[in-house]
Order: structure tokens, then C-alpha cells, then sequence
């Protein structure tokens, strides 16, 4: 049989199990957090103070804070690519509406409210060119990504395991300076976004576990594909107006990195977590293909996180059309 089938046949069996995995980890419309909750009521006759108070203390908050704020933003608002993407994985069949795309709808349902919120609140606190961050939402839609696994399930868990545990990196990190700032509103906000992403994470790393059970070789071999390849960010291809694709990544990842937000050694740490959550040291009736791959990836966290260490991060801000500069 081609691994192709094999994989298929290993999708239809966990399959039977979806109900239970969006039972487990994703939560009913009617009882998760919306937007409205941790915003100002645009319905009350305190709004304008609230949005008042909100403007205040959002003029303290550093210039490399907002271009992350801003990245992470328009890295959520870019939905769309990701749901079509997923559900263009083996095994995952919108036609038929099968289990497997009831659950990529609902997760999509639960990450739309994080888009919602941020957005809401950067266009209330008149620290950012909203028609600037729009245009570049709008082109990174229109842009897609290649995050380099194809339509193996296999491949996308392994990537959406990787990466939904870094944006619960990075939204913690940022409800945490909010909160240093003083910018408490923000803070929760950002919080419960980052608790989100965590749960999702169990989510996808439970399916490679379930995965690795049954198809532990060609699992093995498809996390050492991705980790060799690198894990490149949903935002990989983020531009501004007027400019050529991806051309804003790398200094939106550099005022990241620079505020301690996501870091090389955050990537390194996320693989390490991976590794032990999955038990790769323990997993029995490996191929000797897949042995190597083991091998492989053991060693791996130790040489990245050498790597890592010697990454030079530019001091100097990249001015964004994205931020206005702060007024004094």
C-alpha cells in the first residue's frame, strides 16, 4: 500500500474520535470568551470614556511593542489561507463534511475572535495607521503561504503542534509587557487569546500522538522533515503597501525578537517541548530510516540552540507605515 493510502487509512480511523477532540478542547459559541467582553461597550454611556482612558494608556507603550502587536494582528486576521489550506489536507473532506473538517470550521471559529479583538482595539487607540495595516492583512491574504507540507496530514499536525504553542508564546509574552506598561485591559486580551492557542496546541500534539501510535516510522520521518526544513511563520510572506512580497518579515521578527516577544531561542525551546511531549526517545518499532530520524532530531534542539546564540539582532527600529510614531 503507498504511504499516501496508509496515511488516509490512519485519518479515516482517528476520525472516529473528532467528536471527542472538539469536545476536549474546543468550546461551545455560547460559553467561550467574545471580543465584546474585554472591550469598550459601544452600547454604554461610559464608551467614550473608556475609549478615552484606553487612548492614554496606550501612549506609553514603546514603538517595537506596537510593530509586534501589529505583526501578531495581521498574522490572525490572515485566516482564510489557513483554514483553506487545512482543508485541503489528505483526509480532511469538506464535501462530505466529514469529522476531520468539523473540527478544522470550529477551530477556525474560535482563532477568528482573536483577529476580531486586536483589531478592534488597535483601530480604538490611535497609535496605528489602520489603512496602512489593512492593505498589508489584505496582501498577506491575497499572498497565501507555502509552509512546506504539502497535503500531508502528517507534516501540517507537526506544524500546527509547532505553531500554535509559539503564538501562545508570543501573545503571553506581549499580555505581559502590556501589563508592565500598565495596560491591563490589554493584558487580558491578550491572555485569553494566549490560552486559547494553548488548548489548541494540546489539540494537534494529542494527534500526533494518536499518529505516532499507529504509524510511528513515517510519523518519525514527517517531524524530521519539518524540523529540518524549519518551521517557517504563517506571516512568512508579510509585506507593506507598495512593497514586494515577505519584504516586512524579517524586521517584524527583528522588533520581536528585540523586545523579547519570540525568539530564536523560543524556536529552539518549542522543538525541545515537542520532543519529550511526543516521547521520541521512548517510541518502539522504528525503521531503520526512522531510527536515524530519531537520531536526528535528538541532537538537533542542542545544535540550533548553538546557532541561535550567535544570531546578531539590529539595534535600530525599522520604521513601519504601520505605526505612528509616539506623540509627546
Amino acid at each position: 500500500m503507498s504511504i499516501k493510502n496508509i496515511r488516509l487509512e490512519v485519518m479515516q480511523f482517528l476520525e472516529k474520535n473528532v467528536d471527542s477532540f472538539v469536545d476536549q478542547y474546543l468550546i461551545p459559541v455560547e460559553k467561550i470568551w467574545q471580543p465584546t467582553d474585554f472591550l469598550p461597550n459601544s452600547q454604554s454611556d461610559t464608551f467614550f470614556d473608556e475609549v478615552k482612558e484606553l487612548r492614554e494608556i496606550a501612549k506609553d507603550l514603546p514603538y517595537d511593542f506596537w510593530v509586534t502587536l501589529v505583526g501578531d494582528t495581521i498574522t490572525e486576521e490572515a485566516l482564510p489561507t489557513y483554514e483553506s489550506w487545512l482543508m485541503d489536507v489528505e483526509g480532511i473532506d469538506n464535501v462530505e463534511r466529514n469529522g476531520w473538517s468539523k473540527w478544522i470550521r470550529q477551530w477556525t471559529g474560535e482563532e477568528n475572535r482573536h483577529g476580531d479583538m486586536l483589531n478592534k482595539y488597535l483601530y480604538l487607540s490611535g497609535r496605528v495607521n489602520m489603512r496602512e495595516v489593512e492593505m498589508t492583512t489584505q496582501h498577506l491574504i491575497n499572498d497565501g503561504f507555502d509552509i512546506g507540507t504539502g497535503r500531508d496530514p502528517y507534516k501540517n499536525f507537526v506544524y500546527t503542534s509547532f505553531q500554535e504553542l509559539a503564538t501562545y508564546v508570543s501573545h503571553n509574552r506581549v499580555a505581559q509587557m502590556a501589563k508592565k506598561y500598565g495596560d491591563n485591559k490589554l493584558s487580558k486580551m491578550c491572555k485569553m487569546i494566549a490560552g486559547d492557542e494553548m488548548r489548541h496546541h494540546h489539540a494537534y500534539s494529542e494527534f500526533v500522538t494518536r499518529i505516532f501510535q499507529v504509524d510511528p516510522s513515517e510519523m518519525m520521518l514527517a517531524f524530521q522533515y519539518m524540523m529540518k526544513a524549519k518551521i517557517v511563520m504563517p506571516a512568512h510572506f508579510l509585506r507593506e503597501s507598495g512593497e514586494k512580497i515577505s519584504t516586512a518579515f524579517e524586521q517584524f521578527s527583528d522588533s520581536a525578537q528585540r523586545i523579547g516577544v519570540y525568539t530564536a531561542a523560543d524556536y529552539v525551546d518549542i522543538m525541545q517541548k515537542l520532543i519529550v511531549k511526543w516521547e521520541i526517545d521512548k517510541i518502539t518499532g522504528l525503521t531503520d530510516e526512522a531510527e536515524k530520524a530519531r537520531d536526528y532530531l535528538m541532537k538537533l534542539p542542542g545544535r540550533m540552540a548553538k546557532i541561535s546564540e550567535r544570531l546578531v539582532i539590529p539595534q535600530e527600529s525599522h520604521i513601519f507605515k504601520w505605526v505612528e510614531p509616539a506623540r509627546l
